[in-house]
């Protein structure tokens, strides 16, 4: 039986006024690929936080790899969303991903041999072995994405959490994500936080539905009567071969 990596029990989160989320109950066991969908503003990101620690509950209980999740962020590898900045900052794609190694280190430590081996290892494996000197700003959206992933996994963490990650990336360049991300669900727990229905579905093993409320049922499937609940409007389902499209109908 696998251990328990998340567990989340009657959580909700406000801020003032507005109920961001709301009776959120769930459990992550380990080597779970987990897919959570819903619509811009449904309170996405703020579970990410959750689990990381950053934003504390107004009520409810949080368990993460058996521990509060403060206690447990070293051993949580966050991808965020790729943000606007500055393309012409001067760091590099090694620079970034040594970022990852902080929490092994500490503050005022220095990083050694081993921090650069695991760091060049890495990069290697996300594919970036030959960009290590190269600027972050000259990458292409997908590789800067790698950049990130690279600099999460150098902290060796059992558990990873994506948010948007493909957001920046063309189709060509999500499908060579996709494959990495089914190389790393070997080796740990995975929570990806997406708006795009179809692709997520392909890659996942279980999908849950995220607007303020929560809709799960621990496996793939997706009722149209939970997608019409998470999104609020009519959604029909079409199948083409192996890979399921979801359309939005018009209200």
């Amino acid at each position: 039986m696998n251990r328990t990596v998340l567990k989340m029990e009657h959580v909700n989160v406000s801020y003032g006024d507005n109920k961001v989320l709301d009776d959120i109950s769930l459990t992550v066991e380990e080597h779970d690929f987990l897919g959570i969908i819903g619509p811009n503003g449904g309170g996405k990101t703020t579970l990410l936080k959750v689990i990381l620690g950053l934003v504390s509950p107004d009520r409810g209980v949080i368990t993460v790899l058996g521990s509060t999740p403060v206690k447990s962020r070293g051993r949580i590898g966050y991808v965020p969303q790729i943000s606007n900045f500055d393309r012409n900052f001067p760091v590099s794609v090694y620079e970034v991903a040594m970022m990852g190694r902080y929490s092994h280190k500490g503050l005022g430590k220095y990083y050694d041999r081993s921090d650069r081996d695991v760091v060049l290892n890495m990069l290697k494996k996300v594919g970036l072995g030959d960009y290590i000197d190269a600027q972050i700003g000259q990458l292409s959206g997908g590789q800067q994405q790698r950049v990130m992933i690279a600099r999460a996994l150098v902290s060796s963490p059992e558990l990873m959490l994506l948010d948007e990650p493909t957001a920046s990336v063309d189709p060509i360049m999500q499908t060579e994500f996709y494959e990495l991300l089914e190389m790393l669900k070997k080796e740990m727990t995975i929570i990806m936080v997406s708006h795009d229905i179809g692709a997520i579905s392909v890659v996942v093993d279980k999908i849950a539905c995220l607007n303020h409320r929560l809709y799960y049922h621990g496996s793939r499937e997706i009722t149209p009567e939970i997608l019409e609940a998470t999104y609020h409007c009519p959604v029909q389902l079409i199948a083409h071969g192996q890979i399921p499209h979801r359309i939005l109908r018009e209200h």
